[in-house]
Formats: C-alpha cells, structure tokens, sequence
C-alpha cells in the first residue's frame, strides 16, 4: 500500500488514545485522514468498542463507507457500517459507523452514554455545519460527565486550527503536511457582455483545449450547473466525457463522476463545494473556479433563512485549486481576477453565527440543559438564540 501523509502521525495518534482524552489532527485534502486512518484504526487499536466516523455529507459518507469495506473485501454492513437518513446498513460484526451529522445528534439524544462506543471522528470539521458543532458538543458533555473513557478525534482540513486548539487545550495536536504537486495559476474575468453560463462554457473550453488531463469546474449550485451543462454540452474534445457531482443526483450519476475516465479519455466533473474536500474525484489535473458558492444566511428580523450566491473564501478558493495537484504537476483557472481573491474573506463564518438556530435550541433543550452549560467553538448569538426559543414557545401553544 503506498504512502499518505497521514501515515506519518497515525502512531503518535493511537498512542495518544491512552493518555488524550481529544485529539486534534490538521491534514489538508488528500491526506488519508478519512480513509487511511480509519482503517488503521480497526487494524491497530486494542480499544474495546466501536468507531464512529461522522461525516458531514450523505455523499461523502456513502462513498467513504463504500471505500473501506471494499478495501476489507466485505459489503457494508459488516466491519464497515453506514448509517444516515434513509439508509442504514449495520450488523452485529460492526466494528466502524461512517454516520451523517444529523444522524449523530440522534445517536446521542437516543443514549448519552453512547454505550458500545469507544472512538469518535470528526472528519472535514472546518466545515464547521450546525449539526457538527452540537454534536461536537453533546460529545464534550457525555465525556465530561457520564464517559471519561470516550475518546474524541477531531479531524480538519485547514491548517491554521489555533481557534480549535484555544477550544480543546488539552487535546494532543497533530499535523501533517499534504502531497501535492506544483500548480499553475491563471486568472480570467468572465465578459459582463455575455451571460454568465454562456461565459463559463466558453472560457473553460478554451482553457481545457490549452492543457491535459481532466477537469473540475465549480460552480455554486445545481442550477448553475444546469445551466453550464447546457451551454457546455456537445462542445466538448471528443476525448471528454461530461459529467454533473451533486447530492441531489442518484448513486449512479454520482459515481460516474468521482470514477477515473476510461482509457483514452477524460473528463470534466461540474460541481460545487462538495468536492472541496470531502471527495476524492479520479484523475483531476485541471480546476476551473467560479469563485462563488450558495449559502444559508438566516434574517433574524423576519425569522426565515435565504439562500444566497456569495463569494467563496480563500480558504475554498485554495482548497478548490489544490485538487489540481494531486497526481502531477496541475493548472487552476479562477475566473475572476487575482485582485479580487486577494480580496477574498480569509474564512467562512460558521453556520451557528449565522443560520436559523431552531432546531440547534430544540435538541439542546432535549439534551436537558441550558445553552450556557454546554462547551462551544462558537457560542450561539444571543439574537438568534432567544428568537429560536421564542419560535419554539409558539410553535407549542
């Protein structure tokens, strides 16, 4: 088996079980952190119990069990189980759960205890969604009260994690550095004269005609897509095969897009944040980058979320680029100017800062304790906090 970066600290992290009751590991996209180090865990660690590996897409999670059992050579259902909405496949011979969050919350409103396990894993945390801050937070309390033995692994793929270091300072900190190749940087602003879709296909064809290998283009949602896919669609190299990556689509239109292209051809993957860092897609040497993404932003004024298209951060912009560079020497084209990303908000603010909290205040209260009681990366604005309990109170008149 070759190596991955993550090889270089999955000594000192099963050692650090026995004595670090957190443990913070910083590895960027491609380290090995969801599938290697899983793996090396059911063959290596003597804990009693079983891992929980939480992920924050039903993509991912799919895909990451789908991963580790067919290493093992077994379905899922045996040493590797899945559960998320929808779908659960488990058996008495589980050993590792890759989980969504929501199904997490679940697990421990269901049983604080948590009997059974003995190791959590949070994968991709930078993402930093509601559902993985509770859960990272009921976890911290089981551990606190009810189980000392309970081990926690919080697992992220941006390496300035000092804000996560400040919220676990006793947590034993690992890093590793990533394995990437050079990559080549052009910026192109798209033409305010034609429209936006049109301008997409145009540039990335012209760019995909200038260099080898595959391609992903992302892009900030599925209607974007759509709209690409229609503009981009019977203009393609003959030896290009187009491809749409989004959770909406099924299992089928999933994993053609994250397979390797047949031989003698390649591919071009339209997609969004998903594949940031969640997915590993096959054969990519080419991104395109929109700059933009769709994003929840709560109105505390009239109660009700609104999706909007915004920029991305740099931290995105330079996860997004670094997908470019995982098998050889890679080329990123941004499609608006290097004046703008150097412009770019260095990080996303957290959901919990700024989406609807009702459903966050309902689990808390069903935890049975006070907001304040529980330990938070981020703690829930008071606004948005008392509205959500308000919404509650009339929602049970």
């Amino acid at each position: 088996m070759s190596q991955l970066p993550i090889d270089t600290v999955i000594p000192d992290l099963i050692a650090g079980l026995s004595t670090h009751p957190q443990i913070i590991v910083s590895a960027p996209p491609g380290a090995g952190k969801s599938t290697r180090l899983p793996l090396a865990l059911l063959e290596q660690t003597t804990r009693e119990g079983k891992i929980v590996l939480l992920e924050p897409r039903r993509l991912a999670a799919r895909n990451i069990a789908r991963f580790l059992a067919h290493h093992l050579n077994e379905p899922i259902g045996q040493t590797v189980g899945l559960r998320m909405r929808g779908e659960t496949k488990v058996s008495a011979n589980t050993r590792l759960e890759v989980v969504t969050e929501g199904v997490m919350t679940r697990l421990l409103q269901t049983d604080p205890m948590l009997d059974g396990v003995s190791l959590i894993l949070f994968d991709e945390f930078h993402e930093r969604s509601l559902h993985a801050d509770l859960a990272l937070a009921l976890s911290l309390d089981c551990q606190a009260g009810l189980r000392d033995d309970l081990r926690l692994v919080v697992m992220s793929a941006t390496l300035d994690n000092q804000a996560l270091c400040q919220y676990l300072p006793n947590a034993l900190t690992l890093a590793t550095e990533g394995r990437s190749f050079p990559i080549h940087y052009q910026y192109q602003p798209l033409s305010r004269h034609t429209p936006w879709a049109s301008a997409v296909a145009s540039t990335s064809l012209d760019f995909m005609a200038q260099h080898s290998g595959s391609a992903l283009l992302f892009l900030p949602g599925m209607g974007a897509i759509r709209q690409v896919h229609d503009a981009i669609k019977g203009r393609l190299p003959s030896d290009m095969d187009l491809h749409l990556l989004h959770g909406s689509l099924d299992i089928s239109a999933q994993q053609a897009a994250i397979y390797p292209a047949p031989a003698g051809m390649r591919k071009l993957v339209l997609t969004t944040n998903i594949a940031e860092t969640s997915l590993t897609i096959e054969g990519i040497q080419l991104v395109i980058d929109a700059g933009l993404e769709r994003m929840i932003m709560h109105q505390a004024q009239t109660g009700l979320d609104k999706l909007v298209t915004r920029q991305v951060t740099r931290s995105a912009a330079i996860q997004r680029a670094g997908r470019a560079g995982r098998l050889a020497h890679g080329h990123c084209l941004r499609l608006y100017s290097e004046e703008q990303f150097q412009r770019l908000p260095v990080a996303p603010t957290a959901p919990i800062l700024r989406e609807d909290l009702t459903d966050l205040a309902l689990n808390v209260i069903q935890w049975g304790c006070d907001v304040k009681d529980l330990h938070w990366l981020d703690v829930p604005p008071t606004k948005h906090w008392q509205a959500a309990c308000l919404r509650l109170t009339q929602l049970a008149d």
